[in-house]
């Protein structure tokens, strides 16, 4: 079975087009108990320099995108009190989508210490295939023109697909089942639960396999919501490099599929 590292390529970052670049701290409660930052973390600082780059841009709804696919690719972690510099660029463009590659670093900062300090800076890629969407229907529309005059530049021309890779079921083999627990907290301004948690539950899942860690790469396609009430199911499938998770909610609809992959 082939590794959604080889379908989904982590473009460099362009010569040329819009980049948005943004630094923040990583804080007490971005952190795991060993200090290093964690994936819902990271999958937040993401969703907040997409945002923020969209707002910065005149935008005229920096929340009409919702996530179809995020790929997340450690290559160390950043730790507790690391100030890590943040850069967002459009990364590709379809029909009703646009890809935005993140680039995290480690920056040095002698105030506080940190990873970079020791000679051992953090360093996380990353991308997300965002659909754009009426916010009335939650339908996919067309990207607007103003959107591609501004940020297809730093795209160089490529064409993206929206179309998923995961497996939409456990192959044969022993798979485990956990129920998951949805909060109130879970939930944004979507009214469905914000993508951060899927990554919490990647976290959920790390705990328990301490060989999992950096590098490593991991891939979440977005099927379905979750809504208010539904009781949640995670299936896990534990490979030899690895663990592939399958979250189902509600009547037992498929909310999304994730494979983690150590490097």
């Amino acid at each position: 079975m082939s590794s959604a590292s080889e379908h989904e390529p982590l473009v460099d970052r362009p010569d040329d087009g819009r980049i948005y670049d943004a630094r923040r701290r990583v804080r007490l409660g971005d952190c795991s108990p060993r200090g290093r930052v964690r994936l819902d973390a990271c999958a937040r600082f993401l969703q907040d320099i997409a945002n923020d780059d969209s707002r910065d841009a005149g935008s005229p709804n920096a929340t009409a995108w919702v996530a179809r696919r995020t790929v997340i690719r450690v290559d160390r972690f950043p730790e507790y009190l690391d100030v890590v510099s943040l850069s967002t660029w459009c990364s590709g463009l379809g029909a009703r989508w646009a890809e935005r590659r993140y680039s995290m670093a480690s920056v040095q900062d002698d105030d506080a210490g940190g990873s970079a300090t020791r000679g051992r800076p953090g360093r996380i890629e990353a991308s997300t295939l965002w659909v754009h969407i009426d916010m009335a229907t939650m339908k996919p529309v067309p990207v607007p023109a103003d959107f591609a005059e501004q940020f297809a530049t730093a795209a160089n021309g490529r064409h993206v697909k929206a179309r998923l890779h995961l497996p939409l079921r456990p192959p044969g083999g022993e798979v485990t089942m956990t129920p998951w627990p949805v909060r109130f907290a879970d939930f944004d301004v979507l009214g469905h639960v914000n993508n951060s948690v899927y990554w919490a539950m990647v976290e959920e899942r790390l705990a328990g396999r301490p060989e999992l860690t950096a590098p490593l790469i991991v891939t979440v396609e977005h099927h379905a919501g979750i809504d208010p009430g539904d009781l949640v199911d995670i299936a896990a499938f534990a490979r030899v490099d690895g663990v592939d998770l399958w979250v189902t909610a509600g009547d037992g609809h498929l909310a999304a599929v994730v494979r983690v992959q150590f490097l």
